[in-house]
């Protein structure tokens, strides 16, 4: 049960100290204890976990404009952040995890500002049918967090031209291009701002949650240690993952792709001597932690459909099991003839 609710905004715009304050939060969050953490990065692209970075955003014009890369801990999908987006972080124990009662503070916000939002989808806030907030979620030991994004008067143009988002993706969304489905909160607030959305969301944490939040104790926060975390989330490692296969590797890739229900994911694979190695697994599904148990799972079997969807659902018998076999059903079915190399399967 939820006794004590704090709130902490920053005015630290770095993409890297932002995610690794985020971190320290989540790790040191308390029993009974509900954080509101409210950040903005300057322009950055921030990828979900499992994302390969080369086919989500444009990552040379991003950083020849000054922009940034960033990877998080969660699941899902690459979204565009600047100064003209506030961003937000729930951070609890499991115990009082609550994406319902979380995600109400938001719309209660928008309320407060004149504005009707509703909850669509698996992870998206709307108004009118068109998107202002995606959400992702992480949870690891006992601890939790919910963050997502709040498009006020974020730069459309430079949405659009960082983010690649597949045909596949925006078809099952029933749009054609990213910049038809979101929205600037402002089209509908006219004049709204980052401070007023920050005022609107603490009032809002506090009547859902129906206490006093105060500020976040300083000294629960060690500013090092946060500058020292950010090293990791902004070295090339983590920000970029693997090298994007050229085309002259691809042609001796085994590559599967396919859109789920829950999301996209890509396969690749070196299968040489007919075993499979180097295995590499990318998707913005929410579930990131069945999604990396994916490459140790299939390395070193056998380059055989059987095999490697047997592999797949052995991984996901105590994880995702409804995942799992999804991706076996589409390995079987998609790989009916003798795998070429090179070859794309599953579109």
């Amino acid at each position: 049960m939820i006794t004590r609710i704090h709130f902490l905004r920053t005015s630290c715009t770095d993409p890297y100290q932002n995610l690794a304050r985020e971190e320290l939060l989540w790790r040191t969050v308390q029993p009974g204890e509900c954080i509101l953490y409210l950040w903005q990065n300057r322009r950055t692209v921030v990828i979900g976990r499992n994302q390969d970075c080369w086919r989500e955003c444009a990552v040379e014009a991003l950083e020849a404009s000054g922009g940034h890369l960033a990877r998080r801990l969660s699941g899902g999908g690459a979204v565009y952040h600047d100064l003209g987006n506030l961003n937000f972080t729930f951070l609890v124990r499991k115990e009082d995890y609550d994406v319902h009662r979380q995600l109400s503070v938001v719309v209660e916000a928008c309320r407060l500002l004149g504005i009707r939002a509703e909850v669509s989808g698996r992870n998206d806030l709307t108004v009118d049918g068109r998107k202002f907030s995606g959400n992702a979620f992480y949870e690891s030991g006992g601890h939790c967090y919910h963050h997502g994004t709040l498009l006020l008067h974020a730069d459309m143009g430079d949405l659009g031209k960082f983010l690649h988002v597949s045909p596949e993706k925006l078809a099952s969304k029933g749009v054609k291009s990213v910049r038809s489905r979101v929205v600037n909160l402002r089209d509908f607030c006219p004049g709204l701002d980052v401070d007023q959305m920050c005022s609107a969301m603490t009032e809002a944490f506090c009547t859902v949650y129906g206490a006093q939040s105060e500020p976040f104790p300083a000294e629960r926060l060690d500013e090092r240690a946060v500058k020292e975390r950010a090293a990791f989330y902004a070295s090339d490692a983590w920000r970029l993952g693997f090298p994007h296969p050229s085309a002259a590797q691809l042609h001796s890739l085994f590559v599967f792709s396919r859109r789920f229900p829950w999301g996209d994911l890509q396969l690749y694979a070196d299968t040489s001597g007919g075993i499979l190695r180097g295995v590499r697994a990318c998707s913005d599904a929410m579930d990131c932690g069945f999604i990396s148990s994916l490459p140790p799972a299939l390395e070193g079997i056998p380059y055989h459909a059987q095999e490697m969807a047997r592999a797949v659902r052995k991984a996901g018998k105590t994880i995702s099991a409804e995942m799992a076999e999804d991706i076996a059903q589409a390995l079987e079915e998609a790989i009916k003839q003798p795998l070429l190399r090179g070859k794309t399967h599953g579109f």
